[in-house]
């Protein structure tokens, strides 16, 4: 188990100490040994191929970005599982990514086109019942107004967590974002949530 952890601005860290020969695997055997300067130099040699393969299943660069840092945090964090005879790093690397990209287009299917929360908050507005109960289509319309104060991600994990009742292990997992992330998410979706409906005298 690593006893350092890393961060997204870690992945780049210089890698000067590192000799340029160095091949993959011994890249991630240093990896496991907490080496960062090795986590920076594989990101390096393999980010913009890896990149490339998560924009052709996500549609997005920018959403294709920020999956692949979350890929290499996760390689950092499960470079002692890696072992040469099941494949080259490349392999592991690439189906990571391939995997994390399916998964993350498949958990919000609308998102790419015109992005989950906002079909949420179509749904909201336009639910079946809402001619008829003018209470509920008021209420509808308060909660529709607090989401658009959020960003999207936060959304996101609030809609995941508190409508399709996922625990926070199973969001990260659906997004394959890390745990923290979706705590950190979560938190401020309720911030805002509460602010909304303290600032207009009303409650969720």
């Amino acid at each position: 188990m690593l006893a350092l952890g890393a961060t997204r601005s870690e992945v780049r860290t210089p890698t000067s100490s590192l000799p340029e020969t160095s091949t993959d695997p011994e890249l991630v055997a240093r990896m496991a040994r907490g080496d960062r300067a090795a986590l920076a130099a594989l990101y390096e040699r393999h980010a913009p191929r890896l990149c490339a393969l998560a924009r052709q299943i996500l549609g997005e660069a920018g959403e294709a970005e920020d999956l692949l840092h979350d890929v290499f945090l996760e390689a950092w964090r499960h470079a002692t599982d890696y072992s040469e005879a099941r494949g080259s790093v490349w392999s592991w690397l690439a189906l990571r990514t391939r995997s994390r990209s399916i998964d993350r287009r498949r958990s919000a299917p609308r998102a790419r086109t015109v992005g989950l929360a906002d079909s949420h908050l179509e749904t909201l507005s336009t639910a079946p019942d809402s001619s008829r109960d003018p209470a509920r289509a008021s209420e509808r319309e308060r909660l529709r107004k607090a989401l658009a104060t959020m960003s999207e991600n936060e959304r996101e994990v609030l809609f995941l967590g508190y409508f399709q009742g996922l625990s926070t292990s199973e969001i990260a997992e659906r997004l394959a974002v890390p745990l923290g992330t979706v705590k950190t998410r979560t938190r401020a979706a309720l911030t805002k949530l509460r602010l909304y409906f303290e600032t207009k005298g009303a409650t969720p």
